[in-house]
């Protein structure tokens, strides 16, 4: 979606990432409007968070401004009543883009994604493009659903599975830790909807088992599957859940490939495909902890990730923490610290600090949305 002819004399701003579901609904709603709109993948101009976020106050995507007025995300979106969206379509129409209208990118990088790739970080953002670009073709118009039989048929596709064959022949013990993040993460969230393609989406709990413990890719030599991605080299070679050992041996040499410690982070870049997982980026190695640390920001802004209730003084999080505590510090305390340190400035965190200072908070964890977005 970009900037089309129109006797408008302003523009719609959105900023978004490749395959969101919010941001496919949002631009699809704001296409029928008729007036211009222009699409700034935050994932490729990764220079413009946090403008947008100084802007919004917000970390997620998409976010939406009607000239110089931000209207927020897509859910704000919906909900703008008929004569409040007329105003704003009226407003764009009418009257000239002004001077502190939201920035848009110096320039596009470029969309062509074929050949080969030097590096494991370049090669994992190249695959993790292609597969998202794929993914964000399937989409459908409601942001609801992805066609993974589609996709599959594409021939794209096919393409990427070539490039994926590179994998082999990277050299990973001279990655430092925050290139080892960035190829990582790239790597489990197109190997999760690589394994949707050719398995199918797991439907129940032996399903996941099978699935996360034998789809894999053949890396540097090494077969990593999901379950050795996360919990052997991201989470610092810890158990997963319902594990009962840890992914690596002393003896197997992929553990020097681990990360010393588990980076608690991590669980709000990773996306197993449920609807319930944080939604899917692309990382890079420059300022890794920075991007990382907006996507938590991001996932404690959602009521989906953390709801905070202060007449019951109570705090519900995701599952994740429940299934990942020990990265969290181990104890309903120091999770609920951790929470709070990682949150934005906003009235949820004002509320946690709130309970928290007023003595015994109660933890709880919202139920976990394991379905599929397959519209097969």
């Amino acid at each position: 979606m970009g900037e089309f002819e129109s006797s408008a004399l302003g523009r719609v701003t959105v900023y978004s990432i490749q395959g969101c579901p919010h941001c496919v609904q949002a631009k699809a709603t704001l296409g029928r409007l008729e007036i211009p709109v222009c699409d700034v993948d935050v994932g490729k101009h990764p220079e413009l968070r946090a403008r947008v976020k100084e802007l919004t106050g917000r970390s997620t995507v998409p976010q939406i401004f009607f000239n110089n007025v931000h209207v927020g995300g897509n859910d704000d979106l919906q909900k703008l009543a008929p004569e409040e969206l007329r105003r704003l379509v009226s407003l764009v129409k009418e009257q000239p883009l002004p001077a502190d209208a939201p920035p848009l990118p110096e320039e596009n990088r470029s969309e062509d994604t074929a050949g080969e790739a030097d590096g494991a970080a370049e090669l994992s953002l190249l695959l993790r493009e292609m597969i998202l670009k794929l993914f964000s073709e399937h989409l459908s118009a409601d942001g609801k659903s992805v066609d993974y039989k589609g996709m599959s048929l594409n021939p794209a596709f096919e393409r990427y599975c070539e490039l994926a064959i590179q994998l082999q022949r990277l050299e990973l013990l001279s990655l430092s830790r925050e290139e080892k993040l960035a190829f990582f993460i790239n790597i489990y969230n197109a190997l999760v909807i690589h394994g949707y393609l050719r398995m199918g989406p797991p439907t129940n709990m032996w399903q996941r088992y099978r699935f996360f413990n034998y789809v894999s890719y053949l890396i540097g030599g090494e077969v990593f599957t999901l379950q050795d991605i996360e919990n052997g080299v991201l989470r610092g070679n810890r158990k997963g859940v319902a594990q009962l050992r840890r992914p690596f041996s002393k003896t197997d040499p992929r553990l020097r490939v681990a990360l010393p410690d588990a980076e608690p982070l991590i669980h709000f870049a990773l996306n197993c495909g449920a609807k319930g997982c944080p939604p899917i980026k692309t990382y890079t190695p420059q300022d890794i902890d920075s991007q990382l640390r907006t996507a938590a920001e991001a996932f404690l802004e959602n009521d989906d990730g953390c709801v905070v209730d202060s007449g019951k003084r109570e705090v519900r999080l995701s599952q994740i923490f429940k299934w990942y505590k020990a990265d969290f510090g181990g104890t309903d305390e120091k999770l609920l610290k951790w929470v709070l340190e990682h949150m934005s400035d906003s009235p949820k965190k004002t509320s946690l600090k709130d309970i928290l200072s007023a003595g015994k908070t109660k933890v709880c964890f919202l139920p976990y949305d394991w379905s599929s977005n397959s519209s097969h």
